[in-house]
C-alpha cells in the first residue's frame, strides 16, 4: 500500500496482511518482522510499530538509533541487552530503550520469541540503525 503524506486516518489491519521483512546477517542478526503502522505503508503518522519474531537461536544484533523504542514480549523467552547489561525477558515483559542506548535481543527458549516494538516516529525509514561490531 503506497500512502501519500497528509492522508492520515484511522485504520484497523490484520498482522498477516503486513509484509514480512527481516535480516539474516552476521552483524544485524537473524530476525523477521512485520511493520504494522508506518507512514508510506499505512495512512498513519506519529508512531511506527510492528511485531518481530525470533526462532530458536535467532538474535537482533547490538545497535543504536536516535528515537527511543519499546518492546513488549508477547510469547517466548529471551535476553535483552541494554548498554551491556543482560536481562531475561518473557511473555509480559516490557522494555523501554532510550534513544542511542545500545541494545539487542536474543531468543533463549524452545518457543518462538514474539515481541511488539514501537518508535515515536512517522515511518520506519526515519530510524537509522547503527550496528556495533559482529559478536566474537
Amino acid at each position: 500500500m503506497d500512502v501519500q503524506p497528509g492522508t492520515t486516518r484511522p485504520i484497523v489491519l490484520d498482522q498477516a496482511d503486513a509484509p514480512l521483512d527481516g535480516w539474516d546477517d552476521p552483524v544485524r542478526g537473524r530476525i523477521r518482522w512485520r511493520t504494522l503502522f508506518s507512514r508510506g505503508g499505512t495512512p498513519t503518522d506519529g508512531i511506527t510499530c510492528g511485531v518481530a519474531e525470533l526462532s530458536p537461536g535467532d538474535w537482533l544484533g547490538l545497535h543504536r538509533h536516535a528515537p527511543p523504542e519499546v518492546y513488549y514480549v508477547l510469547a517466548g523467552t529471551g535476553v535483552v541487552t541494554l548498554n551491556g547489561v543482560e536481562t531475561p525477558v518473557k511473555a509480559g515483559s516490557a522494555v523501554f530503550i532510550p534513544g542511542m542506548a545500545e541494545h539487542g535481543i536474543r531468543q533463549t527458549g524452545v518457543e518462538l520469541l514474539r515481541f511488539f516494538y514501537g518508535f515515536p516516529v512517522d515511518s520506519f525509514e526515519a530510524v537509522e540503525y547503527l550496528f556495533s561490531a559482529a559478536p566474537a
